[in-house]
């Protein structure tokens, strides 16, 4: 039975959302509230209730794989918001081969069926934003800049996180025409890992610690707006994404957890996938712990559990018609053997 969706009517609370997400994401517990008060900020603000206040847009820092792409989609769900993805390295600045930025709202509009007032109140994930970056954490020592598709890519997306009317292309072929969108609504969650940035912070941290040893006090300090100046990121850019939100990297426990728990849980759908051949499947723990652990060593995160898992049971999906009845039982001995030639992909 579905949920009932939320209304710009009807508010739901910071804790309700942290609560909803929590179905389907596992840990990052304060990436979930800083991502619920932004949200619940937003829907105030359609409502008119923050009459003057500037959109949350947010930022999210984190590793691959630690569940950003995730967040941003189920945060859709929960408000009840069109939601479109893009991938900030596609885009160029105007003029440039490329796409221009303004084919995000296109997209958006296209989720939403060609509303463009529900567009208007929609939700675009900006990814790899990181790579947007004028100068890498290298280059700015020495001197490089980055290439248009940076800088200029930066210059373009201003207008779109500010309060303007936009003309986007609406419909496919012949049928297309041009409509106005207003972008002033439109919440725009951005993401990248930084991975430069965060090595050179701890390589700054590092400094002074002449023995080589750290205690409580030497842990990873919160990446801060300069830093982002700093890894090339434009600050008139970073003034229009307030939310500031690092994600941590999933350990051992967590990956397990991903394995089983989520409501939409990989181990849930593939016990399905084999119960329509009526094969009932039974993924002993050892076998979850080794197949959490082997996308630990590969540095996947989450995003390479299902590619793991798919190689594992690949004989079992192919077999399943022919074994109506059995009861198979998947150790962490039975992984091994099968994760022994995947290991070199």
């Amino acid at each position: 039975m579905g949920r009932a969706k939320l209304s710009i009517s009807v508010l739901i609370t910071p804790r309700e959302i942290v609560a909803r997400l929590d179905e389907y994401v596992i840990g990052q517990t304060a990436a979930k509230r800083a991502l619920a008060i932004a949200a619940y900020a937003h829907m105030r603000r359609i409502r008119g209730d923050l009459k003057g206040q500037k959109k949350s847009n947010v930022l999210l820092i984190g590793p691959t794989g630690s569940g950003k792409t995730l967040l941003a989609k189920h945060l859709a769900d929960v408000m009840d918001v069109p939601f479109s993805t893009a991938d900030a390295t596609e885009y160029t600045a105007a003029g440039y081969y490329g796409k221009d930025v303004e084919l995000m709202l296109s997209d958006l509009l296209k989720a939403c069926e060609d509303d463009s007032e529900r567009a208007g109140r929609g939700m675009i994930f900006l990814d790899e934003i990181d790579k947007l970056a004028r100068k890498s954490i290298g280059d700015y020592k020495t001197g490089s800049v980055r290439d248009i598709g940076g800088e200029g890519t930066q210059q373009a997306l201003l207008k779109l996180f500010d309060d303007k009317d936009a003309s986007v292309q609406e419909g496919d072929g012949f049928s297309k025409k041009t409509v106005v969108l207003h972008t002033k609504d439109i919440l725009f969650i951005c993401a990248g890992t930084f991975t430069d940035l965060y090595g050179d912070l701890e390589a700054r941290r590092l400094i002074g610690f002449s023995d080589g040893k750290t205690d409580s006090r030497a842990k990873r300090r919160l990446i801060e707006t300069k830093d982002l100046v700093s890894y090339g990121m434009l600050p008139e850019l970073l003034g229009r994404i307030p939310v500031v939100v690092e994600l941590k990297p999933l350990d051992l426990h967590d990956l397990e957890r991903v394995l089983t728990e989520p409501a939409d849980s990989i181990t849930k759908e593939f016990t399905d996938r084999l119960a329509a051949d009526e094969v009932e499947l039974i993924i002993q723990k050892n076998a979850l712990q080794e197949i959490a652990r082997h996308a630990m060593n590969r540095n996947t995160g989450a995003r390479g559990l299902r590619a793991i898992m798919e190689h594992v049971c690949a004989d079992l999906f192919f077999e399943a018609p022919e074994r109506k009845g059995d009861k198979i039982k998947i150790n962490a001995a039975y992984v091994r053997a099968r994760l022994a030639s995947f290991s070199n992909r």
